[in-house]
């Protein structure tokens, strides 16, 4: 896995965006994490859920000519791995929290967030979470910007993680959002929502001020933290210690335990634990196509003392492993 911050060398195999487009409002709601991930159209994401409980995600989504606008809500907090199409900008609002993590980073309270397409980036969301989401075609928010006159600084715009904004600008753009997304009888021409939209997104980019760069300490905490995961998921059948990731990325446990606290929340040892429980439970989910056991998963993702597993699993996720097994949800 690349860091989280890296734009792909190459694009990712995506389908073309809004086939089939019929402009209705589009709701859905799931009870696996990272069944509700995959909810999203024409995303490629990943959902580790991280606090104990049953999750319940629910998605609502409507697709305009050149946009995609989405309001998201989860139960639990979530490490998401998240990535849009290419040649689009993905903008994010949360709603009241100020605890989201984007890259690592907290955004703050009155912060939009801002990636470009084909550009891996993660979240780390709390519990009770709502955000919404405008993705938008490059070309049609450059003409809309050349249109309106809007001063925006393109090139600084796609390095952006966090764009700090007149914050009745950005209330301004959460009313909208809530508007568009509710089946109210109000206005349902395609056209006239997105240039309602695309007008009031301009006007709260054109004052807005890029968050500063990342230092390079951050940039090497990142780095250490990407590395981790990528190391756990490769040898996901061996229980992976603290001392063993230190020795591997040639850091101290000092230095480890406070990479993974500034850039996630958490000690290494719970992320360790959570990312092996989250992947047992992706493959449970998938086992009884497949002829597997429950302590079969188990013993693939490292887990050798079956009733502490079964413990843990259940204080994750709220259900035993084996319900998660007969769980049908595609």
């Amino acid at each position: 896995m690349a860091p989280a911050s890296s734009c792909h060398a190459t694009s990712m195999a995506f389908d073309a965006p809004f086939v089939g487009n019929t402009h209705q409002i589009r709701t859905v709601e799931a009870f696996d994490a990272d069944e509700h991930a995959h909810n999203l159209t024409d995303w490629e994401q990943s959902y580790d859920q991280i606090t104990r409980g049953r999750f319940h995600g629910t998605l609502a989504e409507l697709q305009l000519p050149q946009m995609q606008v989405f309001r998201e809500c989860t139960s639990q907090a979530v490490r998401q791995s998240c990535c849009v199409w290419p040649d689009a900008f993905w903008f994010g609002l949360p709603e009241q929290s100020d605890q989201t993590r984007i890259n690592g980073r907290l955004a703050g309270a009155h912060a939009i967030m801002v990636r470009p397409g084909d550009c891996e980036f993660e979240l780390v969301t709390p519990p009770d979470y709502a955000i919404y989401g405008i993705v938008i075609r490059r070309n049609a928010l450059l003409q809309a910007a050349e249109l309106s006159g809007s001063r925006i600084d393109w090139a600084q715009l796609a390095c952006a993680e966090v764009i700090h904004v007149d914050n009745n600008s950005r209330t301004s753009l959460l009313q909208t959002l809530a508007g568009l997304l509710q089946n109210d009888g109000g206005c349902t021409d395609p056209d006239l929502r997105q240039q309602v939209l695309l007008n009031t997104l301009l006007a709260l980019l054109d004052t807005s001020a890029v968050d500063g760069a990342v230092s390079s300490s951050f940039q090497r905490r990142q780095r250490i933290v990407a590395k981790a995961r990528d190391l756990v998921l490769a040898h996901h059948d061996q229980a992976i210690t603290v001392p063993k990731l230190c020795e591997q990325l040639f850091v101290s446990r000092r230095t480890l335990q406070y990479c993974f606290e500034d850039v996630l929340g958490m000690s290494p040892m719970q992320y360790l634990r959570l990312i092996r429980l989250n992947g047992a439970r992706r493959h449970l989910r998938q086992a009884s196509a497949k002829s597997l056991t429950v302590q079969d998963v188990a013993a693939d993702w490292g887990f050798w003392h079956f009733s502490q597993f079964s413990s843990d699993y259940r204080k994750l996720f709220g259900q035993s492993p084996s319900q998660s097994m007969l769980t049908k949800t595609h």
